[in-house]
Parts: structure tokens; sequence; C-alpha cells
């Protein structure tokens, strides 16, 4: 089983727990997302459809 490297976003700020952690599986290609109030809930999606999903994100706050 390998072990997941969570990382939390920049927008977390102050050491607070509310915060979005991902972790990128590269043995499997994929990402999982979760909660930091909640780390028992994992979300799991291809790099693919992540990589889809933040252009996405970023392609909609330019507007």
């Amino acid at each position: 089983m390998t072990t997941l490297d969570w990382k939390r976003s920049s927008f977390c700020g102050g050491g607070g727990n509310n915060c979005v952690e991902i972790a990128v599986n590269d043995e499997n290609d994929e990402v999982a997302i979760r909660n930091s109030t909640r780390p028992e809930h994992v979300i799991r999606t291809s790099r693919a459809a992540f990589t889809a999903l933040i252009t996405q994100l970023r392609t909609s706050a330019l507007r």
C-alpha cells in the first residue's frame, strides 16, 4: 500500500484545520482529495480529470 504525501492548499493559512488537501499517487496515476476536518473522507480521481478541473477553474476565474 502506498503512503500518500498530503499537501495543503496555499489558501489554508494560519495553521487552520479547514483546508483542502491533495495527494498524488504516481503508482496508479490518480489524485486524492480531502478536507482536513474530515480526513477519512477521500475522493479519488484520475490525474487527467483533476488537471481538467483545475484548468477549467482557472479559465473561469479569468473571465
